[in-house]
């Protein structure tokens, strides 16, 4: 019986979710198995590979991405985990509009909230 559990995330782009990830400090490997009790597993496009053989994925569904684990056997809390992963690529979504669109970062920092604030322009 398997034990692996699907969240619904917004994340379309696969590029800025390994780069988030990398970001974040997760290693991350594409294209491969997502591993969970007694053996079972699963495949996903984006996993971190955690020390306990319980993993976490990231696979395409439809125009989104979902996360897959067996949440039985994960050790972190998986909330706080998809805050920040979710805050870190919408930092890198916004970075790399703004560069599209020719506009410059002047300023990002972390505030004491953890909220990110960046200030981008552009000259004309």
């Amino acid at each position: 019986m398997s034990h692996f559990t699907t969240i619904a995330i917004e994340i379309k782009n696969g590029d800025l979710l390994e780069k988030s990830l990398q970001e974040l400090g997760y290693p991350v490997k594409r294209n491969t198995l997502v591993r969970g009790y007694l053996g079972n597993s699963t495949h996903a496009e984006y996993v971190i590979p955690m020390p306990n053989a319980y993993d976490i994925g990231f696979r395409k569904l439809g125009d989104r991405y979902e996360l897959i684990a067996d949440m039985w056997g994960v050790a972190t809390n998986v909330e706080e985990l998809l805050g920040a992963i979710t805050q870190q690529y919408a930092t890198n979504k916004v970075l790399q509009s703004a560069a599209q669109q020719g506009f410059a970062v002047e300023q990002q920092e972390i505030l004491e909230d953890g909220t990110i604030r960046i200030v981008i322009g552009r000259w004309s």
